[in-house]
């Protein structure tokens, strides 16, 4: 579930939060196996509590349940974090052996797109304190707006979303904007990756939600006719790409004053 990349054989690479792996496994234990550094993962087995993996530079498998009573159990796996600096990449499960995956489990029906920035991804929902500089550590998709919303309706959830990135400007960026804004890169399997592009007909959201503008008027450096213009622009493109969908349009909760009324 999410927006991922099969043009490497027998590999899933994905760069976006969220990016979901739903299995059915029969046996007592479960491995997975994931490229060296891939990062941080939330994993459900049954009934249990959520609980978080992380695949430093060392690590290409990890035991993801064991002790299990015999018989079929389901896992739930979910990227935490965003990855376009770690590149993950997904390599498959070891099992019991004489065991194997179970029909995999069916996806609902509903269907929910998040389109955002660093809100969205979970920059810092681990943290304890506001001001802490981003880590992946206290990074985790797992515990956004987002990620609840979608198992509170019991709906599919794709993302699309990077910390710092805006509609026309990201943070810090000149007032007459970025070129590598979200329009820009809205297409890419793979952030930061232009040789393959998204195919729309894979994923057809019933709900589109737009949670942008937090970088754009950050520093009080923007340029209300550009977000303006930048912002219309993108709606316009997704409702060519999604014709149907209902297109919501976020904000918050990190603005207050002119930057709030001018989002």
């Amino acid at each position: 579930m999410g927006r991922i990349s099969r043009s490497i054989p027998h590999i899933v690479r994905f760069t976006y939060p969220g990016v979901s792996i739903l299995a059915n496994f029969e046996g007592t234990s479960l491995q997975m196996k994931a490229k060296p550094g891939s990062g941080a993962f939330m994993v459900e087995v049954d009934d249990e509590l959520p609980y978080r993996i992380n695949f430093a530079e060392n690590d290409s498998i990890q035991t993801l349940a064991e002790g299990l009573p015999e018989g079929t159990h389901r896992v739930r796996i979910m990227y935490a974090i965003e990855g376009y600096e770690l590149k993950p990449a997904f390599k498959g499960f070891y099992l019991d052996k004489g065991c194997r995956l179970a029909e995999a489990p069916v996806l609902p029906e509903r269907r929910i797109e998040f389109i955002g920035n660093s809100i969205t991804c979970g920059y810092g929902v681990e943290s304890e304190n506001p001001s802490d500089p981003f880590t992946y550590e206290t990074e985790n998709h797992f515990y956004t707006y987002a990620a609840r919303t979608a198992r509170a309706l019991k709906a599919q959830h794709l993302v699309v979303a990077r910390s710092g990135i805006g509609v026309y400007r990201n943070y810090g960026a000149p007032r007459s904007g970025s070129k590598d804004c979200m329009p820009a890169m809205y297409e890419q399997v793979l952030f930061t990756d232009s040789t393959e592009l998204w195919d729309h007909t894979l994923y057809t959201p019933d709900v589109v939600c737009i949670n942008l503008g937090t970088n754009d008027t950050s520093l009080d450096n923007y340029d209300m006719n550009l977000l303006t213009e930048g912002y219309r622009s993108f709606v316009k493109k997704l409702r060519a790409v999604y014709p149907h969908a209902k297109l919501v349009l976020l904000t918050g909760s990190m603005m207050n004053g002119k930057p709030l009324d001018d989002a």
